[in-house]
């Protein structure tokens, strides 16, 4: 929010006070300020011009020639080419060698070979942001009232050089969301009486609008109260300029002088307000409710929004002419032509409100407002004001009278506490003597004593209910600075990592080790951006997204990873060895998503590169196999693991990918994940070339059995060596012969079992292979025969000849 230091003054009186110190005292006790700056700093030589001519230019069609009053001896000459410029106009004009917004210098020089003696400005060569200029002001220079004495300094004529306070309003300290709230906070921070200016509402008291409007409100928990004020025969016109001014430097565009009066009650009091056409009301009625399916309504911004049964809705009585706390409808609009306004000063449940303005993209001064909480006990006396104000600006009359539904309880909220649970939360010793000063700068009222005491919160103070809220108050108005900074009186522990961090710690370290690089994915991806799923997963869509293109939690870890790969050899990075581990996120059978560790990698390019000794080497699928197989053997699992090959996975190349499991002593299976190499359309959709991915859920394996592993003792005895070659169907995979081997060797002794050559080509029959094993023998207790080998030896080649129909070579 962006606060007018000379504003805040007609609240409370600050002129002893330096804006830059207001803003660091206010930043100290709870409300960030983040920063204070005038608009005019920087501006010279820029003063009021009376334009007294203005001729086309000959060799233009949009430039001008003007004789420019300006206070000097002589009128100025200045091309212009603002469209709007004309004689008689009072106008801003940046003299020669002055500085304008930008610490832009003019100078005085030719335009199309005539002499421009500075320039008629526009508001925003003087510093104000396009978005906050009057309409009819956009496109070309700002036209002053007739009144502006030529010459005067244009910092001093518009108060550019007011101090802008420009506060981060966290959403519970909503009160300062007002010139009011601010200045009930400076007055509490210090010590000081705030001096406001309240309008008298009883005139209003037992009086309606006598027919001329039907009030209803369909559900007061919606909207616990609703007020209606009727102004007729306004003359809708441009506000006055230093109304315009106010509403500019708070960052809000001024539009007419009925919009702009609300707008001033909003900053002024934190009322959101609403003004309608009253004699577009066809029926004549205003009534609150949800919205009917299927309706629809066209907002002031002249969008067609379809309803939810959600939106709270402003009707005719038929059809929805406003978004409740949110936006006002186009069919009731103020406009030129409008002669009687009626107006809306209301309270609306904040929960449907936000998600209406959320759902809608209406992130307004109104709904942020509305969504966050309003002061309760002046909603009636803000819409009173603004009646009144308008009446006052836009020569209208107010009836005197109200219609009004309300159910609010205006009783100040108690909250009982003790001097004990204070000074224990702060760490003090506060003594009942400051707590009662404390809430006399807040103008709480409190009774009791230091044992217990009650605190009467005022209803501008809607955030205040707990005990522990009354803390922060007196914490922040005594000083958080003066809080004593001391260690907690506790002794520190070495907790260590638990299990799952250890394991989690451990698979990162091993795949350093393998040589790949570890990356940070963002969870949130956006429609249509996952490729290579696990398994179908529902993907889990967030209600109130950043954009549309994070507005899915990820499935998996790959689909980012590949973005990651696809960036970095795009810049000429062609080997690239990355992973992550991190969490991915799916709907369940159950009422909320689950989330589960998963760790991915990506390998492309080249496993060596070229040097004067051996040529590169590609990546290939054994590659990445022998990482997964690395990461599976070091965390010591009690369990075999099988790879097998798949094609039903539609993003991975169908004769190069495989599924893992996890094969217990039951034969029982546990899918973890799966290994491969990029289907060709896939990689070329990332402008790779042959990639090798592989992702497995570390969730899965941290649940399987592990077994202990203990250090041996080095043999006593040799060991023996055989070697074994089969030739067998293309179709028997390297899986299918050691597992037949491991199951055929009996007694322990065969230790190991190393595959050294696989051959197909000549002299070898079509849709055979030949393989060849070296298996490694060794009994630790004694030392082997060579009877106990060959027998081992004859039982494998059996097994392999039986079940796999290999033949012995």
């Amino acid at each position: 929010m962006k606060v007018s230091y000379n504003w805040l003054n007609e609240f409370i009186d600050l002129a002893d006070l330096n804006p830059q110190d207001i803003g660091e005292r206010m930043s100290r006790t709870g409300i960030e300020v983040d920063g204070v700056n005038a608009l005019g700093t920087g501006l010279k030589k820029i003063v009021v011009g009376h334009v007294l001519t203005c001729e086309p230019h000959p060799d233009s069609d949009h430039l001008s020639i003007t004789t420019v009053e300006v206070g000097e001896d002589e009128p100025f000459q200045i091309v212009c080419g603002a469209p709007n410029v004309a004689a008689g106009q009072k106008v801003i004009v940046a003299l020669p060698n002055s500085r304008i917004a930008g610490n832009v210098k003019i100078k005085k020089g030719k335009m199309r070979g005539v002499v421009s003696q500075g320039m008629i400005c526009s508001l925003e060569e003087i510093g104000f942001s396009n978005s906050v200029v009057p309409k009819e002001y956009a496109d070309g220079i700002m036209v002053l009232p007739e009144e502006a004495p030529a010459g005067m300094d244009i910092v001093e004529y518009l108060k550019l050089d007011d101090p802008i306070i420009e506060l981060d309003i966290t959403p519970n300290r909503a009160d300062a969301f007002s010139m009011r709230g601010v200045a009930w906070e400076l007055a509490a921070v210090y010590n000081r009486q705030p001096n406001f200016d309240y309008t008298d509402i009883t005139k209003y008291d037992g009086k309606d609008l006598a027919g001329a409007i039907d009030l209803k409100v369909a559900d007061t928990e919606l909207v616990p109260e609703y007020n209606a004020f009727l102004v007729k025969n306004v003359t809708v016109e441009p506000s006055p300029l230093w109304l315009q001014l106010r509403l500019m430097a708070a960052g809000i565009r001024p539009i007419n002088n009925v919009v702009d009066i609300t707008n001033y009650v909003l900053l002024a009091n934190g009322q959101p307000l609403h003004a309608f056409d009253y004699d577009k009301l066809d029926h004549k009625v205003i009534e609150t409710r949800l919205a009917k399916e299927g309706e629809r309504i066209v907002t002031l911004d002249e969008v067609d929004r379809p309803l939810l049964d959600s939106d709270i809705v402003i009707t005719d009585g038929e059809k929805p002419i406003a978004l409740a706390g949110v936006m006002g409808g186009l069919d009731t609009e103020i406009d030129e032509n409008t002669t009687n306004v009626l107006i809306e000063a209301a309270n609306f449940e904040p929960i449907h409100i936000r998600k209406t303005a959320r759902r809608n993209g209406l992130h307004s001064e109104s709904s942020m407002r509305n969504e966050r909480g309003i002061n309760k006990a002046t909603v009636a006396e803000s819409g009173a004001f603004a009646a009144e104000m308008i009446a006052d600006l836009a020569k209208g009359e107010v009836v005197e009278g109200s219609e009004r539904v309300s159910a609010i309880d205006l009783t100040p909220v108690q909250v009982t506490t003790s001097l004990a649970y204070v000074n224990k939360r702060l760490g003090m010793d506060l003594s009942y003597e400051d707590i009662q000063q404390i809430f006399k700068q807040l103008q709480f009222e409190v009774a009791g004593n230091g044992d217990e005491f009650t605190v009467s919160v005022p209803s501008r103070r809607w955030d205040i209910s707990i005990q522990a809220d009354l803390v922060e108050e007196i914490a922040r108005i005594y000083g958080y600075d003066k809080i004593p900074s001391r260690l907690p009186a506790v002794n520190a522990q070495n907790m260590g990592l638990t299990d799952w961090q250890a394991f989690k710690r451990r698979t990162n370290n091993q795949m350093l080790a393998e040589g790949f690089n570890q990356v940070i994915a963002y969870s949130l991806i956006g429609d249509n951006q996952t490729v290579l799923e696990m398994a179908n997963a529902k993907p889990v869509a967030l209600d109130f997204p950043m954009s549309d293109d994070r507005r899915f939690m990820r499935t998996n870890l790959l689909s980012a990873l590949l973005e990651i790969v696809q960036y970095n050899v795009a810049r000429k990075t062609s080997d690239v060895a990355i992973f992550e581990s991190g969490r991915v996120f799916k709907w369940a059978d159950a009422d909320l998503p689950v989330d589960e560790t998963h760790l991915a990698a990506v390998w492309t390019g080249n496993t060596q590169a070229k040097t004067w000794s051996h040529q590169a080497k590609a990546v290939d699928f054994y590659d990445m196999k022998g990482v997964v197989e690395s990461i599976l053997d070091s965390f010591n699992l009690d369990v075999a693991v099988a790879f097998e090959a798949t094609s039903e996975l539609a993003d991975m190349h169908p004769g190069r990918t495989a599924k893992i499991y996890a094969v217990g002593q039951s034969d029982e299976r546990v899918e973890l994940g799966y290994i491969g190499q990029l289907h060709p359309s896939v990689a070329d959709k990332y402008d790779l070339k042959d990639t090798l991915v592989f992702e497995i859920s570390l969730d899965e394996i941290y649940a399987l059995p592990k077994i202990d592993v203990k250090q041996s003792a080095i043999p006593k005895f040799p060991g023996s060596d055989r070697d074994i070659a089969i030739l067998v169907s293309d179709q028997v995979t390297n899986a299918d012969v050691m597992k037949t081997i491991q199951k055929a060797s009996k007694g322990g002794i065969l230790v190991d079992i190393e595959i050294f050559d696989v051959y197909q080509g000549e002299n070898i029959e079509d849709g055979k292979k030949s393989l060849a094993y070296s298996l490694k023998y060794l009994n630790p207790q004694a030392t082997l025969t060579d009877e106990e080998v060959s027998n081992d030896v004859a039982r494998i080649t059996e097994a392999l000849t039986n079940e796999l129909s290999a033949e012995i070579r």
